[in-house]
């Protein structure tokens, strides 16, 4: 390989200041395929068929709607692989997602240039916003099977042995899973030998230049269990910044050990929790129960966990159900849960894309409806996220404690000392019959005035802090002290 060409290439980086765990904590993201939510003319009617091809969405539509993803109350976002991919159309079309990249040292055109990232990052950080960029080091994209891989076109690991030999993944055995090649013989995705030291040096090498030169806060890792777990701690130091990273693993026991080699994954053992409680009125609210439980137990820090409830790898939330009620709860929950809140793009239109790549639909499309009945719903709890996490910096560290719970019904508390919210959820759907709970354990005082924020409906605690809560049509509801609310904006607060 020729490193020095490539390490020239990036040399003329600016120093950023590192964002760490402790500074990602209080952000809640919105997560942006570049290529399918803003286009750069502004057009709301481009057509866009999910399957395959570009779709014209760049760096530069993204600065151009950066208002519609702000006025929800995100502040950070998370973007498409920058990386330049596979040139040429394969059986499932072109590489706009990001995943199939053959050069680290270039970025990926149809995106923007190098001063069009740069911009974004700038114009982010001008609203006190964070930049998270999507990264790949599991392997490299090649359009053909593994017979035909020309390994001169992957730049800078261009010869065969920076990768392993080629195998299909044995999901029973952990070698398989770090060592052989996921794709298949139309796509092959081509697996790096990230034990390699010159492998592994020369990633630091890029992370460490990629992370500067754009002013980059944070990373999302793919693929992270498909890496040997000695790879992350010298990548991480090198990054300088805080990585999440994708473990695709339902159980507490297989995922929070990744917590051990970077500061956090996306918690796909509450999102498979929570889609089984939330996607169906008859949907399993003690399991979603002992899950929570569960993540609290065996985790490292519940609070820097990537909290989701869709994204692109998964049927839309809507695919599942239609229920409106349904949808703020689950919303609800990954907002006001522990952990990092992340709403993929669409989620807050109401996008029911099923299986990739039916879930990777234009926002363009929506017209941006600001007014669209999950829209002001993800802003509404995102505001009062934001603002119980200002008033009480230990609000975002309180562990969710589950209060209450029933076949259908839980409530969570998160803060303490009287800053605490009381967060109710159901999966009752928005047909169910009114009714009451009675929560104790809050925590308030009592004679505390509390508001739901989402209703604007104000009740006093009754004796030990007690509420007695009306539930109506399936909707989930946030309680908060009336008195931390001055100044606020909330329910006219």
């Amino acid at each position: 390989m020729k490193l020095a060409f490539f390490l020239t290439l990036f040399s003329f980086g600016v120093s950023v200041l590192a964002a760490s765990a402790a500074d990602w904590r209080s952000k809640s993201i919105y997560q942006v395929l570049t290529d399918r939510f803003a286009r750069p003319d502004g057009s709301t009617t481009a057509p866009c068929n999910p399957v395959g091809k570009y779709c014209g969405g760049t760096y530069q539509g993204i600065i151009k709607q950066l208002d519609y993803i702000s006025n929800m109350g995100f502040t950070a976002i998370w973007i498409s692989p920058i990386t330049y991919q596979i040139q040429t159309w394969t059986p499932y079309g072109e590489p706009w997602h990001g995943y199939w990249q053959q050069d680290l040292y270039q970025l990926n055109s149809a995106f923007g240039t190098a001063d069009d990232l740069r911009a974004l990052a700038t114009a982010l950080h001008n609203r006190g916003m964070y930049l998270m960029v999507d990264v790949v080091v599991n392997h490299n994209g090649w359009n053909g099977n593994a017979s035909s891989v020309n390994y001169t076109m992957f730049k800078p690991f261009d010869n065969v042995e920076y990768y392993h030999s080629f195998c299909n993944v044995d999901y029973s055995n952990n070698t398989s899973i770090q060592d052989c090649w996921l794709g298949d013989s139309n796509v092959e995705l081509v697996d790096l030998r990230t034990e390699d030291t010159v492998v592994a040096s020369e990633y630091q090498t890029w992370i460490q230049q990629l992370v500067a030169n754009y002013s980059i806060d944070g990373l999302r890792i793919d693929t992270v269990k498909h890496v040997d777990t000695a790879f992350w701690p010298g990548f991480g130091e090198a990054a300088g910044v805080f990585m999440t990273g994708e473990v695709t693993n339902g159980d507490p026991y297989g995922l929070c050990p990744y917590q051990n080699y970077m500061d956090s994954v996306l918690n796909y053992a509450m999102y498979y929790a929570a889609t089984d409680a939330f996607s169906s009125t008859a949907g399993s609210m003690s399991k979603f129960v002992s899950q929570l439980n569960g993540m609290k137990s065996q985790c490292k820090d519940t609070s820097v966990l990537g909290s989701f409830s869709e994204n692109h790898d998964q049927p839309r939330f809507a695919s599942l159900t239609s229920d409106m009620s349904l949808a703020k709860n689950i919303i609800t929950y990954t907002i006001m849960g522990d952990g990092i809140p992340i709403l993929y793009e669409g989620q807050e239109q109401h996008y029911s894309g099923a299986q990739d790549p039916y879930n990777r639909e234009a926002v363009w499309l929506s017209q941006y409806n600001t007014g669209a009945p999950l829209y002001t719903h993800t802003a509404s709890v995102n505001q009062i996220r934001n603002h119980a996490l200002y008033v009480d910096g230990d609000w975002l560290t309180y562990q969710n404690r589950v209060i209450y719970s029933d076949s259908a019904n839980v409530a969570m508390r998160k803060g303490d000392n009287g800053y605490q919210s009381i967060t109710i959820l159901t999966n009752n759907g928005a047909s169910s019959a009114n009714y009451t709970l009675n929560i104790t354990k809050t925590g308030y005082d009592s004679g505390t005035t509390v508001v739901d924020v989402l209703s604007c409906e104000a009740m006093e605690a009754g004796p030990n802090g007690n509420l007695t809560v009306s539930m109506s049509q399936g909707l989930p509801r946030i309680y908060y002290p009336v008195e931390l609310l001055d100044c606020s904006g909330i329910c006219g607060y």
